[in-house]
């Protein structure tokens, strides 16, 4: 035999006309994963158990979406709504399931912490309605593991085919994309969307690559802190990160101690509990990404931003919305966690299992500590060479500044037929893409757009039932 021979099951389905094709019980409709079998003996009765031999192509799908956090689901939920054939692959929310400390607020308010559905009633608002948890639109932070929980049942709910599997590879060749994943299957796409989320661009200190992961680490790889009880611990960074993760470790028995390049350590106001007015609307206008004009306009036109000069677009990037904690950890810091403010590294080394560390301050003095272990909570710069599932000649395809792709009007790079989403979009749609309300901006223009190319161009190779 040519090929391998398997067992013909209950559930199968006859769906070609010469009735030699068969679509597997476990096949989802409206993807196309039919097999085709050429049988090896005539005269079978129907119904009865037999066996027959099977040649798997690669199989085809019009989108293929790249990460499962708020951009990736909310895209496939409005996709879904509008009939476009798609798969989406990757774990469920795991940015902030596996890669932020345990017991964590949330820096955005109740109203922008929602993914985006067509009908807009998958709101973390209506989630804790049904679920009786308390929330406020603005003067209750929101907890990690309530957010987490939100968005998978908004997963379960809109995008119930989303499949736990890592991407590894994407190419592409011509017109088609090939993607391999983590069990092998391999696949061809139309259109991607990469909307893979900050883990892949971690930022670690030159001061500190050289250290093992066993004394040196960034925040993203921190999720269970309890594990450092007992020990001595330098968190480096000054933005909500690194407050975090340094009150949080403190709480979990550890001696924690906070360095801080910067000459003071900053926390956004505590809610007045009273109502804004129209003149302080007028004045500083309310937004998913805080009040103020400024901050107005990244959220609603964030199509402008593309059109500023680059320099001027790095500046915001960097500097809009930079390094500022939640009101409620200031005290718990003041609490337990010491705190050197204008300081830095200037040397790390390890010495008999731990790490000496040799810190400047702003005045030119100079000391040493040694300590078990040095988290860097340093931010993230979503460089597209660090994507190193995608192959080097799509890379070098899509046209960056600064690093960062440079896209159409539509999320679209340089490389036909592929978009990019999320932080990685920030160069071109500006600090919104690194919040998760800019998935009400995202999803249906993104999805939208799909929906038009994928009616021009269906997916080559997919066979219907």
């Amino acid at each position: 035999m040519p090929h391998a021979s398997a067992v013909r099951r209950s559930g199968d389905q006859r769906i070609g006309p010469d009735q030699q094709t068969f679509r597997h019980r476990s096949c989802r409709t409206g993807t196309s994963c039919e097999v085709s079998a050429w049988l090896t003996f005539p005269g079978i009765a129907e119904g009865s158990a037999f066996y027959f031999t099977y040649f798997v192509g690669t199989v085809a799908v019009t989108v293929a979406i790249i990460g499962a956090g708020p951009y990736g689901l909310s895209i496939a939920a409005h996709l879904r709504s509008l009939g476009v054939q798609y798969r989406i692959f990757g774990v469920p929310i795991d940015t902030w399931a596996r890669h932020v400390p345990a017991g964590m607020l949330l820096k955005s308010d109740g109203f922008a912490s929602s993914l985006s559905d067509p009908d807009g009633k998958g709101t973390l608002a209506n989630y804790c309605s049904d679920q009786g948890l308390p929330y406020h639109d603005t003067d209750l932070p929101v907890k990690v593991d309530v957010f987490v929980d939100y968005a998978r049942d908004f997963q379960q709910r809109f995008v119930p085919d989303l499949e736990e599997r890592q991407v590894v590879s994407l190419d592409k060749e011509g017109d088609v994309f090939t993607l391999v994943l983590d069990d092998g299957e391999t696949l061809t796409a139309d259109l991607v969307v990469n909307a893979v989320g900050i883990t892949h661009f971690g930022r670690m200190p030159d001061e500190l690559k050289h250290l093992p992961e066993s004394l040196a680490t960034h925040s993203a790889a921190h999720h269970d802190l309890s594990g450092y009880a007992g020990k001595n611990v330098h968190v480096i960074g000054g933005g909500a990160s690194a407050v975090d993760i340094a009150v949080l470790l403190s709480e979990s028995g550890a001696e924690t101690s906070l360095i801080v390049r910067s000459g003071q350590l900053k926390f956004a106001s505590p809610p007045s509990g009273r109502p804004r007015s129209r003149w302080d609307e007028i004045k500083a206008p309310s937004s998913g990404l805080g009040p103020g004009w400024r901050s107005w306009l990244c959220q609603n036109r964030p199509g402008l931003f593309r059109y500023l000069p680059g320099s001027f677009r790095t500046k915001v990037v960097r500097r809009h919305l930079g390094p500022a904690s939640g009101w409620p950890m200031k005290a718990r810091m003041e609490a337990g966690v010491k705190v050197s403010v204008g300081t830095r590294i200037e040397q790390a080394s390890e010495v008999d299992g731990r790490v000496r560390l040799v810190l400047r301050s702003d005045d030119g003095s100079h000391r040493e500590v040694v300590t078990d272990h040095v988290i860097a909570a340093t931010g993230y710069w979503p460089d597209v060479e660090r994507l190193s599932f995608v192959s080097e000649r799509v890379r070098r395809g899509v046209r960056t500044h600064a690093g960062l792709a440079m896209l159409s009007g539509t999320f679209e790079t340089s490389v036909d037929g592929l978009y990019i989403v999320g932080p990685a979009a920030a160069d071109s749609f500006g600090p919104l893409m690194r919040f998760m309300v800019g998935a009400e901006y995202v999803a249906p223009l993104v999805a939208r757009r799909l929906a038009r190319r994928a009616r021009k161009e269906p997916a080559r190779g997919v066979t219907t039932a």
